[in-house]
């Protein structure tokens, strides 16, 4: 297996709505790095996935509701998902969240 380089100004985001967009960085089989950017108020609606998931926030300020719980984040505040927890996030200052996902996210690209 060879390595993934991805040059983040040659990847467009992929505009998710209500403020959100999104953009797939490097990835293969095992694994998955995307770049999610809210404006304030921007709404992760809440979902579940199989996928072992780590977010970093990169900047702003969120409120997740994980598993009917709500927590706060802020800028280099981490979060480790399990796989199938009911979990989604409100922007309460624009910023950006760093996801990584295991395995990688099929329904992300192509």
């Amino acid at each position: 297996m060879e390595a993934k380089v991805v040059l983040h100004h040659e990847v467009p985001f992929t505009e998710l709505g209500g403020g959100v967009k999104r953009r797939v960085l490097a990835y293969n089989a095992q694994q998955m790095i995307v770049e999610v950017v809210f404006e304030k108020g921007g709404v992760g609606a809440p979902h579940t996935h199989p996928h072992v998931q780590s977010t970093y926030v990169k900047s702003g300020a969120f409120r997740f509701t994980i598993d009917g719980k709500d927590v706060d984040v802020t800028a280099g505040d981490t979060i480790a998902f399990p796989p199938d927890i009911l979990h989604g996030t409100v922007c309460l200052e624009a910023g950006t969240l760093l996801d990584i996902f295991t395995p990688m996210r099929e329904d992300f690209i192509g």
